[in-house]
């Protein structure tokens, strides 16, 4: 699923955004800095809107900060020092950080929206399965093996969660419990699939 959203857009978008990281690599910015900025603007955003019940605004100005996830990699290419594995590392981090606050908002909502609590597991799952995610692809390139794809990796999960929260503010029924129950099933799908793709590597059996 990932490669059908990302490769496509990769080229046409990086084309309109590259004008955008020039100037801001000219203004002084870093990409580092830009990292951080977007993780900021996306956990203050996420963890001040949705607790307080204001999906839709919410989910509209964390968007716009998510974008800026696309600034920085270009920005670390097109800049003289170019990538560097510090860099990685933080924008790994930052990710994290920014997933958590965005799913953590909407499960401190749910909490004290809903009388049923689930959908505050779905959330609370989505929460646990997205971090899995992404720790067994850590931990299975320091063992030297590669583990990408996945059904539903971070663009993917992204997109849902966001997707069912603006519904959700513009009333549409049932759009959270909806959206939390196709993010939980995707989540898991993922984490499975990634085991699997250790699993059949010969490296991992044979070490």
């Amino acid at each position: 699923m990932y490669p059908m959203l990302r490769i496509p857009l990769k080229a046409p978008v990086t084309r309109v955004i590259t004008p955008l990281c020039r100037l801001a690599l000219r203004i002084g910015l870093t990409p580092n800095q830009v990292t951080v900025i977007g993780t900021f603007g996306v956990s203050a955003s996420a963890l001040f809107f949705y607790p307080r019940g204001d999906l839709f605004v919410g989910t509209l100005v964390i968007t716009v900060f998510v974008l800026t996830d696309l600034f920085d990699g270009t920005m670390a290419r097109l800049s003289n020092a170019g990538a560097s594995r510090w860099g990685a590392l933080l924008d790994a981090t930052m990710d994290r950080i920014s997933d958590a606050a965005i799913l953590s908002g909407l499960l401190l909502y749910a909490i004290d929206t809903y009388s049923s609590p689930r959908i505050s597991i779905l959330i609370a799952i989505s929460l646990v399965a997205g971090f899995l995610v992404s720790y067994i692809k850590a931990k299975a390139e320091s063992l030297d093996i590669e583990c990408e794809g996945g059904f539903a990796e971070r663009t993917e999960r992204l997109i849902i969660v966001l997707v069912s929260a603006g519904f959700a503010g513009l009333n549409v029924p049932n759009a959270l419990e909806v959206g939390g129950a196709i993010l939980a099933i995707a989540s898991l799908i993922t984490v499975g699939q990634r085991l699997l793709i250790v699993y059949r590597t010969p490296l991992s059996r044979n070490s």
